[in-house]
């Protein structure tokens, strides 16, 4: 994917990679309209201004993108929190130069389709005007705003065939997913086809995602999710669905044959058992995205954090392969050439958006409420540009 970018950025100037200095606005510009936070809490911390300062390009890497639309993760809530502040603080201002807070005011969302505006020195794959998409990692300013700064090697042509609100629904989750099935776990389209693969708390947004993904790729999939979801999953093509309501989950799942890879989407108590639903010794692999990394630097500062969470991966890690498994953690990572490939999916419409509701940008304290309250079935969307 990564060579493919070089051949179709030589390709739109003729052979020649072109090299574009700053691009300046059609007019200057100092502030622009954004939801912030000023402190860490509950849904009152949010607060709309005109008045935050606009991005500005500083490395010769990087673009800005007006915003179209952008969406909510359950990762925006726990940074409305507080979650992870430490650990993002320290990737945010490593040498600690600046004073205590420098994050605030902080503007949450991470999913961001829209277009172009303007280009860094060394960008040659993009030029104002492109139609694109990203997920912006959570150590930067957010895509709750007007406009967005990002790295050139964090975006991607976006789909062809979604609109903006459409797109803005899967980078984040997108992304997870890929790390967790395919960066982490090892799955691919040439090493999928016919593996039973079980997804746990399959009816969220990155749920979702990973059952058309590995789907696509061939797997045989089982899905597990409340009852209400279970038309859903089907249509997502799911080959089993199991309510986890309907009575004891691992009893369910141990009737079934054993599984070649398990994402776990949930967590908790989970992990105590589903590792004995993989076969042996047969290279299977448990993948869970609930991790206890940024609670540990929460909780225990950077240092002593990182040697707690280092001790735990390595200890779980290998006392399951003593017992013929793998055990691994997966996480968010940006990347376009990731974006690039799960674009060519949804373009050729193997992968499909699952929007639970779409708010308007004056509604975003409602769009958090609604997902705080949970049991979403897909994405919380934003139309940061109001749709006629």
């Amino acid at each position: 994917a990564a060579s493919g970018r070089a051949l179709r950025g030589a390709a739109r100037a003729g052979g020649q990679a072109p090299v574009r200095g700053l691009r300046a606005s059609p007019r200057a510009r100092s502030a622009m309209p954004s939801w912030v936070i000023d402190r860490y809490g509950r849904n009152d911390v949010l607060r709309f201004t005109r008045d935050m300062v606009f991005p500005i390009i500083h490395f010769p890497n990087e673009v800005i993108i007006k915003v179209h639309a952008a969406s909510l993760n359950p990762i925006d809530l726990s940074m409305r929190s507080g979650y992870g502040a430490t650990a993002l603080n320290m990737k945010r201002d490593p040498l600690k130069l600046k004073s205590a807070d420098t994050e605030f005011p902080l503007t949450l969302g991470r999913d961001v389709s829209g277009v172009v505006m303007e280009c860094g020195l060394s960008v040659s794959y993009f030029k104002p005007g492109d139609e694109v998409w990203a997920a912006i990692p959570p150590w930067k300013q957010g895509t709750l705003s007007e406009f967005v700064v990002a790295s050139g090697n964090e975006v991607s042509f976006k789909p062809k065939c979604l609109s903006h609100t459409e797109a803005a629904s899967l980078p984040y989750v997108g992304l997870t997913a890929w790390s967790a099935v395919n960066q982490v776990g090892g799955l691919n389209r040439s090493n999928c086809s016919g593996k039973r693969v079980l997804i746990l708390g399959a009816s969220g947004g990155v749920g979702t995602f990973a059952v058309q993904l590995v789907k696509a790729w061939g797997a045989h999939v089982t899905a597990v999710c409340s009852h209400d979801a279970s038309t859903l999953m089907k249509k997502l093509g799911a080959d089993d669905v199991i309510d986890y309501k309907s009575g004891n989950l691992e009893e369910q799942l141990k009737t079934l044959p054993l599984f070649d890879f398990i994402l776990d989407n949930v967590g908790g108590s989970t992990e105590k058992w589903a590792l004995d639903l993989l076969k042996k010794w047969s290279g299977a692999t448990y993948v869970t995205l609930v991790t206890p990394f940024l609670i540990n630097m929460d909780k225990l500062g950077v240092a002593d954090g990182m040697l707690q969470t280092g001790v735990t991966v390595g200890s779980k890690t290998v006392k399951h392969l003593f017992k013929g498994v793998h055990y691994r953690w997966a996480f968010f990572v940006p990347s376009g050439p990731s974006l690039d490939e799960i674009a060519e999916l949804v373009d050729s419409g193997k992968i499909q958006p699952v929007i639970d509701q779409v708010f308007s940008f004056s509604e975003v304290p409602k769009a958090f409420l609604k997902l705080e309250g949970g049991h979403a079935r897909g994405k919380t969307v934003i139309n940061v540009i109001s749709k006629k």
